[in-house]
């Protein structure tokens, strides 16, 4: 089969390109991409389907042989935005020893809903990723799927911060990164031996960077939020302490290292100077963190209890305009589920952590580009580009002879958010109106999700 999408705007951060294009995918392969033959009008239909005798014929005409007689799908991108298939570095499928919040089918479903064609996941499975047979049955799931699933495996064994994982090994067993995330390392000495074998494997190595000599109840930031419930919360310097201390073992042993879910000012800004010494220095942040602050958690409890917590507006702000200016240079989920039994319990007893494959996309139109704080190629660039290029994945770019995953959207429709297809809804934006609607979601080739 092959896919003609016509008239789309296309835009992809890799080359800089956008404008009206036509797209004609060959099995898992993108073609061609010229600018559209014919400008979009108000009788277009998008999503129409027909047959391969409308495609032009200088389109047509790349193929010969058998695919001369093959199936041709049209699709009308009138109106619509045509982009590289979204990669997400930070996702937890809780797959293997948690499958009823979610799992690898269920997670990578919910992936492609929200446009996601790649996806990264965390290592803190039960087992963990530690070693050959996790990663093995990880991997393999995946290939199951629709999207494409990657993995990090762990930088210790059993995430108990003391002796390193094989990680020569895991890597070539296919982990494309190393991460505790959900425990942080304490043990210096042990973070720096992680990152010289990282920076020799030329792998990725990300942090979650909360030191607990800083926090009493973690989840919610230490602060007029955490008083109101009477609890201790977590201080910001427990981010800040690690933060501060990873970015100078990165330059000293030149790691390629990836600050998770960045929360704070202070560490936006230590990440801003790192970054003017090293170009191996990434930075990430959520959705919820560049949507909200702490003040939700008094309106939607422990739906809105995470780690790092939702901190303060000058924090919201300072992680915008680090967005803004490339100090945060991607956007990750930290797709987090949990069962509506556990988000019921008691603010400290809850687990920390929200949904977010199926938000993503809109929640960052609404409060970066509707709101004029980035452009939408901007935007669109830390949710495909930056993020392919560190974990050096063949993904996040559209270009002839590129893999054939693209996510098509109407950037304008809203949808009310809710009937998720996750097996999890712990999150705080249930029953809001969101703008942006994914209408296809393509990968290798494949139609794998439709509005």
């Amino acid at each position: 089969m092959r896919l003609f999408i016509e008239n789309g705007y296309m835009i992809d951060p890799a080359s800089g390109r956008e404008g009206l294009y036509d797209i004609l995918i060959c099995h898992d392969r993108i073609e061609k991409i010229r600018p559209a033959a014919i400008q979009p009008t108000s009788e277009a239909c998008p999503g129409a389907e027909d047959e391969g005798e409308s495609v032009p014929a200088d389109i047509a005409s790349r193929h010969g042989g058998e695919d001369d007689e093959a199936e041709v799908v049209r699709l009308d991108a009138s109106g619509l935005m045509v982009a590289p298939g979204l990669v997400d570095v930070h996702a937890h499928f809780r797959d293997p020893g948690f499958t009823y919040k979610e799992d690898i089918d269920s997670g990578s479903r919910a992936a492609a809903r929200g446009g996601y064609t790649s996806v990264v996941l965390m290592a803190n499975t039960k087992p963990a990723v530690d070693n050959a047979e996790t990663l093995g049955y990880v991997l393999e799931k995946g290939r199951e799927t629709g999207i494409h699933v990657y993995t990090c495996a762990n930088v210790t064994m059993g995430m108990k911060g003391q002796q390193l994982v094989p990680m020569e090994e895991l890597k070539g067993l296919g982990a494309v990164g190393f991460t505790d995330d959900g425990v942080p390392l304490l043990e210096e000495s042990v973070v720096r031996s992680a990152m010289e074998e990282a920076a020799r494997l030329d792998v990725p190595i990300s942090f979650h960077e909360e030191n607990p000599a800083f926090i009493i109840n973690n989840g919610i930031n230490r602060g007029k939020v955490a008083q109101l419930l009477g609890i201790g919360g977590s201080d910001r310097q427990a981010e800040i302490d690690l933060v501060a201390r990873d970015l100078e073992l990165a330059l000293e042993t030149g790691a390629c290292i990836n600050i998770q879910h960045i929360s704070t000012k202070e560490a936006v800004e230590l990440v801003r100077r790192a970054k003017q010494r090293g170009d191996h220095i990434h930075a990430e942040a959520t959705p919820h963190h560049i949507a909200l602050t702490q003040e939700a958690v008094l309106q939607h409890g422990t739906l809105a209890k995470m780690n790092p917590p939702l901190r303060e507006e000058g924090d919201r702000q300072a992680i915008i305009r680090g967005l803004a200016d490339g100090t945060i240079d991607i956007i990750a989920t930290d797709h987090a589920p949990h069962s509506r039994e556990e988000k019921a319990k008691p603010i400290t007893e809850a687990p920390s952590g929200i949904t977010g494959l199926e938000t993503a996309l809109s929640l960052g139109l609404m409060h970066l580009v509707n709101s004029g704080e980035m452009t939408m190629m901007s935007y669109l660039e830390k949710l495909t580009c930056n993020p392919a290029r560190m974990y050096h994945l063949d993904a996040g770019y559209l270009a002839e002879g590129g893999p054939a995953d693209l996510v098509i959207f109407d950037a304008g429709e809203t949808w009310l958010a809710g009937d998720y297809v996750s097996k999890s809804d712990n999150t705080p934006f249930t029953g809001q109106t969101m703008k942006g609607v994914v209408k296809y979601t393509i990968c290798g080739g494949r139609i794998v999700y439709q509005k």
